[in-house]
């Protein structure tokens, strides 16, 4: 599989369409992510699942509808992507999470192997703080 924009921005509509399924059936049972920042959510996953269970699951505690991930902006270079996101979603409490992401994604085929993401660390401390789980 040849990795361009148009297939990145088609791997992360399942994030756009509230369908976290079809977005992490791309994503390798062993990916190495990473979160940057010091935040409820900061941490080095070595599994999808450790990554779901420290992430989504607790965003899911908080935000009624998910995050709300759109896809503003991608790049690929070779088997990796940077891909930018925007949250628009709103909290348990009414808080809005407008949050800004940057996530640079490296792909082996069509399947992600390892990602840094990088956040609004503030906000999601606030989020958090705010709407505690």
């Amino acid at each position: 599989m040849s990795l361009d924009e148009q297939t990145v921005r088609r791997i992360f509509t399942g994030l756009e369409h509230g369908d976290g399924d079809a977005f992490f059936d791309h994503v390798a049972d062993d990916v190495d992510w990473t979160v940057m920042g010091t935040h409820p959510l900061a941490g080095h996953y070595k599994s999808k699942a450790a990554f779901k269970a420290g992430t989504f699951s607790k965003l899911a505690k908080v935000l009624p509808d998910g995050a709300e991930l759109r896809v503003t902006h991608a790049f690929v270079s070779g088997d990796v992507a940077v891909v930018e996101l925007v949250s628009g979603a709103t909290a348990r409490n009414g808080m809005r999470f407008d949050n800004h992401y940057c996530w640079v994604v490296r792909f082996d085929g069509g399947t992600i192997v390892e990602v840094r993401a990088y956040l609004d660390s503030a906000l999601v401390a606030e989020l958090f703080r705010e709407n505690p789980i």
